[in-house]
């Protein structure tokens, strides 16, 4: 009786430790997971080269990489 009471009393200790470290606010103190910071990447509709979403320069099909893709796309797809 008296080995299932220490092993009790252990756990109990064990277990209010390992609450105290997940305290309210702890997350934004914690460094962000591997991957967390990526931002959403979009592909060149011309040559599917992924860039980021403010680098990207919109057209008439899609978004391209530079201004020689978007014309020569937009050469080789002419509007109806």
């Amino acid at each position: 009786m008296k080995y299932l009471l220490i092993v009790l009393v252990v756990l109990a200790v064990i277990w209010l430790a390992r609450s105290a470290r997940r305290l309210p606010g702890d997350a934004a103190r914690r460094p962000p997971a591997p991957g967390a910071d990526r931002k959403t990447m979009l592909a060149c509709a011309q040559c599917g080269l992924h860039l980021p979403p403010d680098e990207a320069l919109p057209g008439r099909g899609g978004v391209f990489c530079s201004e020689a893709h978007r014309a020569e796309y937009e050469r080789a797809h002419p509007a109806p």
